[in-house]
C-alpha cells in the first residue's frame, strides 16, 4: 500500500472555469504561501464539424494568470481524455510550465497508435510530455508539495492529483448525483474503476474534491467541488457502501446504453501527444477517422 504525503493544513486556492461545450471544469490551483499555480485538465476549442480550432477557453486562463502576476509551474492532465482536446501546448508556449501525465499513457499511446494506425513517427514512450508520473511521484507548485494517485478503470493512465487539502479527480469520480465514470472505453475495466474510487475515498474525509466534469443531473446548477466524506455517504454508484459487485453489474449495464463521445476522435489523437494536432506527410494540421474502429 502507498503512503502518501497527505497534508490537509495546506489550502490552495482553486479557481475553476466550466466550458460548456464539453462539460469539462479547467483549474487553476494557487500555491497559499507564493506566486506559483498550476493549471489542470485545460480545453482547447474545436468546431469538429468545421474542423476549425480556436483558443477561447485557454486564453481566459493564460489572461487570468498574466493578470494576477502568477507563476505557471505545471500543466496537468488527469488522463486522456476522449471528450475535450487539451491546450497544454498552447498553454506551454505562452507561460511555460511542465506538462504531466501518467506514466501509462504509453499504453495509451500503443492501443491508439493502433486504432489510427499511426506510423513509426509517432512516439509511444510518453516523449511528448515533460513529466511521467507513477503511484505516489510527488512534484512541487512554488512551496507546495503535490502527489500523484493512480487511479485506472475509466482509462488506463488515469491519475487524481492531490495538491494541499484539494485532489483534482479527473474521470475518476463524478459530483455524489453524477455517480462516476464510463469504463468501456479500451483499457478500462469497472473492476479497476471501483479499486480505483476505494483510493479517493480512504483520504481524509474533508479533502476537497474537484471533478473535470459536471452534467448538471436532474437540472440542477453545474458544480464541480465536493469532499471525500460527502461521495462516502451519498455517490450514487460507491456511496454507502456498496459493494464490488453491485458497482461493476451497474456500470457494465449502463455503458452498454452510452453513446460514444462526440470528440473522442479528435480528443484521443490530440492528447496523446500532450495537445500537439498530428500532421500529414506535408507538414499539414490533419485528423483521421478510423472507419468502424472504435
Amino acid at each position: 500500500m502507498t503512503e502518501y504525503p497527505i497534508n490537509m493544513d495546506v489550502k490552495p486556492e482553486v479557481t475553476g472555469y466550466f466550458d460548456e461545450a464539453t462539460n469539462t471544469i479547467s483549474y487553476i490551483v494557487k500555491d497559499p504561501t507564493s506566486d506559483s499555480c498550476a493549471i489542470v485538465d485545460s480545453v482547447m476549442d474545436i468546431d469538429y464539424s468545421a474542423g476549425r480550432i480556436t483558443y477561447a477557453h485557454a486564453d481566459n486562463l493564460i489572461e487570468t494568470i498574466k493578470s494576477r502576476g502568477l507563476k505557471l509551474e505545471w500543466i496537468i492532465e488527469t488522463h486522456v481524455h476522449a471528450d475535450h482536446l487539451s491546450a497544454a501546448p498552447y498553454i506551454q508556449e505562452q507561460l511555460g510550465g511542465k506538462i504531466g501525465v501518467g506514466a501509462k499513457i504509453m499504453v495509451v499511446q500503443e492501443t491508439f497508435g493502433k486504432i489510427f494506425n499511426e506510423g513509426t513517427e509517432f512516439q509511444r514512450d510518453g516523449s511528448q510530455f515533460d513529466a511521467l508520473f507513477e503511484d505516489g511521484d510527488t512534484y512541487k507548485i512554488g512551496n507546495m508539495e503535490a502527489f500523484a494517485i493512480y487511479t485506472p478503470g475509466h482509462t488506463p493512465a488515469c491519475m487524481v492529483h492531490v495538491m494541499g487539502n484539494a485532489a483534482f479527480t479527473g474521470d475518476t469520480l463524478f459530483m455524489p448525483d453524477g455517480g462516476s465514470a464510463r469504463a468501456d472505453f479500451p483499457g478500462g475495466d469497472a473492476g479497476v474503476l471501483y479499486d480505483s474510487i476505494q483510493k479517493v475515498l480512504a483520504l481524509p474525509d474533508d479533502m476537497r474534491l474537484f471533478m473535470c466534469h459536471d452534467y448538471g443531473p436532474n437540472g440542477r446548477d453545474i458544480q464541480w467541488e465536493t469532499t471525500v466524506g460527502e461521495e462516502k455517504a451519498h455517490n450514487i454508484h460507491v456511496g454507502g457502501g456498496k459493494s464490488k459487485e453491485e458497482f461493476v453489474k451497474f456500470r457494465t449495464e449502463r455503458d452498454a446504453q452510452l453513446a460514444v463521445p462526440k470528440l473522442i476522435i479528435p480528443s484521443l489523437q490530440i492528447n496523446m501527444r500532450a495537445g500537439e494536432i498530428p500532421r500529414d506527410k506535408d507538414g499539414n494540421p490533419m485528423l483521421k477517422v478510423p472507419v468502424n474502429g472504435l
